[in-house]
């Protein structure tokens, strides 16, 4: 063989598979990772606080949360204040209407207390067949009188069922209202009594008296309640209408009933709620400046 066919072998390229069962080889049996130039990060140098700062910081965040407690506290304060206020012009409007339907009703029941007194004061010193039919008529037609009053109370019963009255914060204001609010119930729980009393008085009634002539007294009634004239009462009472009976029971039957009505009473109870009204309507005036309600 020539020299030359020598260096083309020795320049002949190795078998490629060969060479790379060779380096699959080597790397298991010499496993050692490649080494990469690798960036390396240095922990910032912490500076260390003193004391002080870390008090200083313990503070700002203490009056950091004391301020924002003590914004919601206000926040909720005025909040409670306008609600006190809402309530308290509603109920402003309520009493207003109270007191005058309580001014209606006293007046009508002193009317009818004065009439059934003169009643009273008639049969105790006469027989019924003595006195004239037209004075029994129209004095004995307020012993069987409705004398109602329904309260405006719609504000009060919400404030109590949603706990509300708490927003009158002012503790004179708050027992002026409970005040109210007693006297209110005790007054509705008498007249619901007196609604089985005067159904009562009424059936007395109806055994001495014709209903039509009584509808005429009341009629004359209605007409004084716009306007007084003691001329049309007196005409009334010289009509002399007739009755059903002159029975002394009968009459005297119908007198108790009347006084088991208790008029008097009910008038010194339907006062005293009125005053109540009226002093609490000028409570929640001045405490919630209400002078343009």
């Amino acid at each position: 063989m020539s020299e030359e066919e020598n260096n083309r072998k020795a320049r002949k390229p190795a078998n490629p598979r060969k060479q790379k069962a060779d380096i699959t080889k080597t790397e298991i049996e010499n496993p050692t990772p490649k080494i990469e130039n690798m960036e390396v990060h240095h922990h910032p140098d912490v500076e260390k606080k003193g004391f002080k700062e870390y008090i200083l910081e313990g503070l700002m965040i203490f009056l950091a949360v004391t301020m924002g407690f003590f914004a919601e506290s206000l926040r909720e304060h005025i909040n409670e204040h306008q609600r006190a206020k809402e309530f308290a012009a509603s109920m402003y409007i309520d009493l207003k209407e109270d007191t005058t339907d309580l001014r209606k009703y006293i007046k009508r029941l002193n009317f009818a207390v004065a009439n059934v007194d003169t009643l009273m004061q008639l049969l105790s010193t006469n027989e019924p067949q003595h006195i004239p039919s037209g004075k029994l008529y129209w004095y004995g037609l307020f012993g069987g009188g409705p004398n109602t009053f329904a309260p405006h109370d719609a504000t009060l019963l919400e404030m109590k069922s949603s706990g509300s009255l708490r927003y009158f914060s002012k503790t004179s204001v708050n027992r002026m209202v409970a005040k109210y609010d007693q006297l209110l119930q005790t007054f509705k729980a008498n007249d619901e009594h007196q609604q089985g009393v005067y159904t009562e008085v009424r059936k007395a009634r109806s055994q001495l008296f014709y209903f039509k002539y009584n509808d005429a007294a009341n009629i004359v009634f209605q007409n004084i309640n716009k306007k007084y004239r003691r001329a049309a009462i007196d005409s009334f009472i010289k009509t002399n209408p007739p009755v059903l009976s002159y029975n002394k029971v009968l009459f005297n039957q119908y007198v108790e009933m009347i006084r088991s009505r208790f008029l008097k009473n009910q008038l010194i109870s339907a006062d005293t709620l009125n005053n109540n009204a009226t002093r609490l309507i000028s409570v929640l005036k001045k405490e919630y400046d209400l002078g343009n309600e």
